[in-house]
């Protein structure tokens, strides 16, 4: 296993670096001040569209997707560094460049699964920006974390399909440029096979049925950045049975191949995330003083800083090593370490943000710094794209069948 970025990543490194000090930085100040004189809390600060002109300007767009057709065509190898700078500044980047969640997945299945005139209709305005989506799987009356629990019906009348439920913490939802949903339920409720019953279909957020409810919050915050997070329901929503991506049943194991991308593209920002944390612990550090002395001589804040360096290098090689098995021999192959990241990436990351908070003070929960943000968005990823309780029970039972 070799690392070492090639040409091609450390030139992007560079543009991108430059990129966030010229231009991501300066503009989360500049971002809040003027979502304050929005009309809505969820229409995007004009900032955001300085930055996503300047990105495409730069030809740092659509990075994260391997298609050359429709992508820059890096391999995961070479995007994990790319989006661990973006996870720096987690609310802004990934937006700017047109790699935040959930378009990405969604271009991605789209890409992979969705007919031409699909992706005419709605991959060809989401590479180009000009559109927001949304990816209904979660529900609130169920436990999601097992997806074969999805209520929702999608039930096939002539040449429509009409579906029937209720979704939450549906990521984009209330952003105003959202114009589509991709909609996970089930088609076959009593069919033999459990994975075998739900299908995805395209929803128009404009057609009657679909009502956006209300907007969940996260640990206190809204999220706007990313559209929100929403429960939506659908109330005899008809579409044309055109809209069903790819054939019915498949559902299933297209949210797996949805997923296990998103998975290792948190963890990569993730190692962003902790970075910048520890970057404001150790700025903190050196420019407060306690007791006699700067919190940098503290030993106790020397071995925050230590541990958390220590932990960064431990998870970047596991995303890597995840990054280039994902690359070498495909997702299923590199199954077990994609369970491995999604485990041990957020719940560390959360630990070295924490230490930067207490390093901070009270400055450190503020909307003064970003770290209570960060915390928030990291300890959510110990719940999205599947709770650790089941990532370490299909990682156990991995393990357990070489004894077995």
């Amino acid at each position: 296993m070799d690392f070492s970025y090639d040409t091609r990543t450390e030139e992007l490194r560079a543009r991108l670096l430059a990129f966030m000090d010229e231009h991501v930085y300066p503009a989360e100040a500049v971002a809040e001040e003027q979502r304050a004189a929005l009309a809505s809390p969820w229409d995007e600060p004009p900032v955001v569209a300085e930055l996503k002109a300047e990105a495409k300007r730069q030809g740092l767009w659509n990075l994260f997707l391997p298609d050359e057709e429709y992508g820059a065509g890096l391999t995961n190898l070479q995007y994990a560094p790319l989006a661990e700078i973006t996870g720096r500044s987690p609310q802004l980047a990934p937006t700017a460049l047109n790699c935040a969640a959930p378009d990405t997945g969604n271009m991605e299945l789209l890409a992979q699964f969705g007919d031409e005139a699909q992706r005419k209709q709605w991959l060809e305005p989401l590479l180009s920006g000009e559109i927001r989506s949304a990816f209904a799987m979660t529900e609130p009356e169920v436990a999601s974390s097992d997806a074969t629990n999805i209520e929702t019906r999608i039930r096939r009348d002539g040449d429509a399909y009409v579906i029937d439920g209720r979704k939450w913490y549906i990521s984009g939802a209330m952003n105003p440029d959202c114009q589509v949903f991709i909609v996970m339920g089930k088609t076959d409720p009593d069919g033999a096979d459990p994975r075998r019953q739900q299908s995805m279909i395209l929803v128009p957020r404009d057609t009657p049925g679909v009502e956006v409810r209300r907007a969940m919050r996260v640990y206190g915050y809204e999220d706007h950045y990313h559209g929100g997070h929403a429960e939506v329901v659908l109330d005899g929503v008809r579409v044309p049975a055109a809209n069903l991506i790819g054939e019915e049943g498949g559902g299933f194991a297209i949210a797996q191949a949805r997923l296990g991308p998103g998975r290792i593209h948190h963890c990569m920002r993730l190692i962003g995330m902790a970075e910048r944390a520890v970057e404001l612990m150790c700025r903190r550090a050196v420019s407060r003083t306690a007791f006699g002395k700067s919190l940098a001589q503290q030993g106790v804040v020397q071995n925050w800083i230590a541990d958390a360096r220590v932990t960064i290098e431990q998870l970047r090689l596991l995303v890597l090593k995840t990054a280039w098995l994902m690359d070498t021999v495909g997702n299923k192959g590199a199954h077990t370490e994609i369970q491995a990241i999604k485990i041990a990436t957020p719940r560390a990351v959360v630990d070295i943000i924490d230490k930067a908070v207490q390093a901070h003070g009270a400055g450190g929960v503020s909307q003064d710094f970003p770290l209570a943000e960060l915390w928030a968005a990291a300890r959510t990823l110990r719940l999205a794209d599947g709770p650790d309780e089941v990532h370490q029970r299909s990682l156990a039972r991995r393990e357990l069948k070489k004894y077995l």
